[in-house]
């Protein structure tokens, strides 16, 4: 079985920019379970981006994939934040390139005039905590889906 191909099913590749609030809760739902490891994710001082090339579980195609009994997908993405003043990390472990991690959603804590805190929430209790000026998110597909490795749709066990 070959891998799909955003022409063979709707939606096609995402690209999608958050600017407020509402929109950070829409990529958080897209981009909860995408893994990465630590090599894959770039901060550019200079232009005040954050940069993490993500393996997104295609959410918005779970459902016909169920549906129509084939193999669920992932796509490689770009999520970039920008507009950065400060960044801070907690339980990641930045002295391992290739630790495997996986997002789990993203939260916004707002401050005064627009400004506040975009956290990024990782499974095992890590954080990244980008401290912005705005709300400045894009989300971007950058490849063919391909097919899951483990076959089945991420789940959590409510505790």
């Amino acid at each position: 079985m070959s891998d799909a191909s955003f022409h063979d099913v709707e939606p096609g590749p995402l690209s999608l920019r958050a600017e407020g609030s509402e929109d950070i809760s829409v990529l958080s739902m897209l981009v909860q379970d995408a893994v990465l490891t630590g090599a894959d994710i770039t901060f550019d001082r200079k232009r005040r981006q954050l940069a993490m090339l993500i393996n997104r579980f295609r959410w918005e195609d779970a459902e016909a994939a169920e549906r129509e009994g084939r193999d669920f997908e992932r796509v490689r993405a770009l999520l970039v934040i920008s507009d950065i003043t400060g960044l801070s990390s907690d339980g990641i472990r930045r002295d391992d390139p290739e630790e495997v991690l996986s997002l789990l959603a993203l939260a916004w804590q707002p401050g005064e005039d627009g400004t506040g805190r975009l956290l990024l929430e990782f499974a095992g209790d890590g954080t990244i905590a980008a401290d912005v000026e705005c709300i400045s998110v894009d989300l971007r597909d950058v490849t063919r889906p391909y097919a899951a490795n483990s076959r089945h749709m991420p789940r959590h066990d409510d505790a």
